[in-house]
C-alpha cells in the first residue's frame, strides 16, 4: 500500500515492517543501550539537554525551628503587613473623621424622666429606711407608728409611705398608687428591664405591700376593721393641735402624738387595697411563697370589703376631707378583675362582670367626669383591663356581652382623649383639661396617656391597626401621639418652658410644697413652729426632690412657683404612680410592646360555655 508522505517523501506500508510491539520495544531499548555506550562529545550533549539550566532558588524557607514553603512564608508576610496598613488606615479614619453627636429622640427623653420619677418613691418612704435608699437628706423616722395599742389587731405601722409634702399616710391612695405601679410592671416588665429600673420598681411596689399586711390581720380569713390613715391633717376652725398640717418638720424630727384611724365599714378602700395587694402578687409570682401570702390577702380584703359594705369617708372622717370617696361600686369591679386574674377564680370575674355592679359604677352612662381615671375613680382603669380578657382570651358566654360593652365604652373613651372631640377642653398650650380647669390636674392627665398608650399597645398585640370613632376610624400612632403631646407638655414643651418635674431639664420648680425637701438637713432640730420660717422663706429649697411631679398648672398655662401654694407646688404619690406609667409605656422601643401573657398566669384555660337554645318557636 503506498501513501504520500506529507513531508515530500513516500509513504510506505512494508509487510516486512510489521513487527509486533513488543519486537519493536526491544529493538528500541538495543539502540538506547548503543548510544549510551559511547561517549557524548560536548555538542551533542547540548542538542540532547538544551541550555544548561540556571542554579534554582530554594523551595523552602529556613526559620530556624522550622522550616516553612517559601510560597507560604510570602503570603503570610504580605498578608500581616496588608493587615497592619488596613488597621492603621481605619484607625486614622476614625480618628480624623468629626463626630456627629446625634440628639436624643423623644425616647430617651421618657426613660431619663423614668429614672428621676421612680427616686420620688425613696423620698417618700416612711420608717426605717435601707442602706441603698439613696436620698441623702432622708432618714428613718415615724418609727413609732401604731406601736404601744394593747389589743390591737396590728404591732406596728411603721413603714409605708408618705402621701405629700406631709407625713400623713392616706391607704386609699397610696393603695391606688401601688395597683398603678404594677399593673405597669406586669405589662412593660422589659421595658422596666430594659432600663434598668425593673429591680428597682420592684422594690418600691414590696415596700408599700409590706406595710398593707400590717395595717389588718392578714393572716385571717375573716377580719372587721382595719387601718385607714395614720397621722392627722385637720386644722379647720383654727386649731393648733400640733399635727401633720398644723407643724413645718422634718419627719425624721417628728414628735407629736400621731393618730391611728381605724375603720370597719370601708368598702372602697379594702377593695383597693386588695387590689394593690393581687396586682403585686402577679409582680411577685416567681416568689411562690410571697406571692401567695398577697393573695391570701387580698381575698381576706376584698370578702370584708363586700361583707361590711360603706365608703371609707362616710363617717365624717379626715378622708372626707382631703381624700373623699364618692363610691365603692368601681372598686368592686377593679378589686374582682385584679383577684381574677390573681387566682384564675371564675367567682371573681362572675362578681366583676355583674351587669348590675357595672350599672352602679356609672359604665352605662356619661356624665362629666365619665373616662377620668383617678384614685377615686377606677372605672375606666377596670374597663380596659378587662377589655384585655376579651381582646386575647376571649371568654366568650356568659361573659361576652358585659365584656363587650366594656370594650365600646373603654373606645369611647379614648375617642373623647382625641383633639378633635370636644368632651374636654384643652388649655392655649395643649394640656387636656380632664378635670375642667379645677386646681392640680397633671394627675389626671398622666392616668389618662397611660391608658392610652396601653389601649394602643393591647391592640397592636392582637394585631388589630386601630379603633373606630362612631363612622370614622383612627390608628393607634394617634393615642401614642396623644399620650406623647400629654407628657411633653409635663417635661416642658408648654408655653412656659417649664418642666413639671422636679430635677428634669435646666427649669423646674423649686419651691415645692414638701417639709422634707424645704428644711435643710443641717444638724439642727426644727420644732413644730420652729419649721415655719422655712416655710415661709421666698429661698429655694435645700434639698431637691428628685422626680417629683407637682401639682401642675392653672387653666391658663400659668404656673406660681410658690411653697405655699400646694395646689400648683406639691407632688403626691398618686400622681407620680400614674406617671411612672405613663413615662414607661412610652420609653424606649415602640416595638417592644406588652408582655401579653402574664397577667394571665394564674388563668385556667377558657372552655366558653355554649349559650343556653333560643326559645321555642310559637306560631
Amino acid at each position: 500500500m503506498y501513501g504520500r508522505d506529507p513531508w515530500g517523501g513516500p509513504l510506505e506500508i512494508n509487510a516486512a515492517d510489521s513487527a509486533t510491539d513488543d519486537d519493536r520495544s526491544r529493538n528500541l531499548n538495543d539502540l538506547d543501550r548503543a548510544a549510551l555506550s559511547r561517549p557524548l562529545d560536548e555538542t551533542q550533549q547540548s542538542w540532547l539537554l538544551g541550555p544548561a539550566e540556571q542554579k534554582k532558588k530554594k523551595k523552602y524557607v529556613d526559620l530556624g525551628c522550622i522550616i516553612v514553603s517559601r510560597k507560604i512564608f510570602v503570603w503570610t508576610v504580605g498578608s500581616i503587613v496588608a493587615a497592619g496598613l488596613l488597621v492603621g488606615l481605619i484607625t486614622l479614619i476614625v480618628k480624623t473623621v468629626p463626630r456627629h453627636h446625634h440628639s436624643h429622640a423623644p425616647a430617651d427623653n421618657y426613660t431619663l424622666a423614668l429614672h428621676k420619677a421612680l427616686m420620688f418613691f425613696n423620698a417618700q418612704r416612711s420608717g426605717k429606711l435601707p442602706k441603698h435608699n439613696n436620698v441623702s437628706w432622708r432618714g428613718s423616722s415615724c418609727l413609732g407608728d401604731g406601736k404601744g395599742k394593747q389589743g390591737s389587731f396590728y404591732k406596728d405601722l411603721v413603714g409605708g409611705y408618705y402621701d405629700a409634702g406631709d407625713a400623713i399616710k392616706f391607704h386609699f391612695p397610696a393603695s391606688f398608687s401601688m395597683t398603678m405601679l404594677s399593673w405597669s410592671v406586669i405589662e412593660y416588665s422589659a421595658k422596666y428591664e430594659a432600663a434598668g429600673e425593673l429591680n428597682h420598681v420592684k422594690e418600691i411596689i414590696k415596700w408599700g405591700a409590706d406595710y398593707f399586711l400590717k395595717t389588718f390581720n392578714s393572716s385571717a380569713d375573716t377580719i372587721d376593721r382595719i387601718v385607714a390613715q395614720v397621722g392627722s391633717g385637720d386644722t379647720s376652725g383654727g386649731s393648733t393641735t400640733q399635727n401633720d398640717h398644723y407643724c413645718w418638720m422634718r419627719p425624721e424630727d417628728i414628735d407629736y402624738v400621731r393618730p391611728v384611724t381605724e375603720c370597719s365599714s370601708c368598702s372602697d378602700l379594702a377593695a383597693e387595697m386588695a387590689a394593690a395587694l393581687a396586682s403585686a402578687s402577679i409582680v411577685f409570682k416567681d416568689n411562690k411563697a410571697y406571692s401567695q401570702k398577697l393573695v391570701h390577702g387580698a381575698k381576706t380584703l376584698f370578702k370584708f370589703a363586700r361583707d361590711q359594705r360603706g365608703r371609707y369617708s362616710a363617717s365624717g372622717s379626715e378622708a372626707a376631707i382631703f381624700y373623699n370617696s364618692t363610691s365603692y361600686w368601681d372598686e368592686f369591679i377593679w378589686g374582682g378583675a385584679w383577684l381574677y386574674y390573681a387566682t384564675g377564680n371564675n367567682s371573681y370575674l362572675q362578681l366583676a362582670t355583674m351587669p348590675g355592679l357595672a350599672k352602679h359604677a356609672g359604665a352605662f352612662w356619661g356624665g362629666p367626669d365619665y373616662g377620668v381615671l383617678s384614685w377615686d375613680n377606677k372605672l375606666a382603669g377596670a374597663q380596659l383591663l378587662l377589655s384585655r380578657l376579651r381582646l386575647f382570651l376571649s371568654p366568650g358566654y356568659p361573659y361576652e356581652e358585659i365584656l363587650s360593652t366594656f370594650h365600646n365604652q373603654t373606645s369611647i373613651i379614648m375617642c373623647s382623649y382625641l383633639p378633635i372631640f370636644t368632651k374636654f377642653n384643652r388649655t392655649k398650650g395643649g394640656l387636656i383639661e380632664l378635670n375642667h380647669g379645677r386646681p392640680q390636674p397633671l394627675q389626671y392627665v398622666v392616668n389618662a396617656a397611660f391608658l392610652a398608650t396601653l389601649f394602643s399597645d393591647y391592640l397592636e398585640a392582637a394585631d388589630t391597626p386601630g379603633w373606630y370613632c362612631g363612622p370614622n376610624f383612627y390608628s393607634t400612632d394617634v393615642l401614642r401621639d396623644f399620650a406623647k403631646t400629654q407628657i411633653d407638655y409635663i417635661l416642658g414643651k408648654n408655653p412656659r418652658k417649664m418642666s413639671y418635674i422636679v430635677g428634669f431639664g435646666n427649669h423646674y420648680p423649686k419651691h415645692l410644697h414638701h417639709r422634707g425637701a424645704s428644711i435643710p438637713k443641717n444638724k439642727i432640730r426644727y420644732n413644730c413652729k420652729g419649721g415655719w420660717k422655712w416655710r415661709d422663706t421666698s429661698k429655694p429649697n435645700p434639698n431637691t426632690l428628685v422626680g417629683a411631679m407637682v401639682a401642675g398648672p392653672d387653666r391658663h398655662d400659668g404656673f406660681h412657683d410658690v411653697r405655699t401654694n400646694y395646689n400648683y407646688t406639691e407632688p403626691t404619690i398618686a400622681g407620680n404612680a400614674g406617671l411612672v406609667a405613663a413615662l414607661v409605656a412610652l420609653s424606649g422601643d415602640k416595638t417592644t410592646g406588652i408582655d401579653k401573657n402574664t397577667i394571665f398566669s394564674a388563668v385556667p384555660p377558657m372552655f366558653p360555655t355554649p349559650p343556653p337554645p333560643p326559645a321555642p318557636w310559637k306560631p
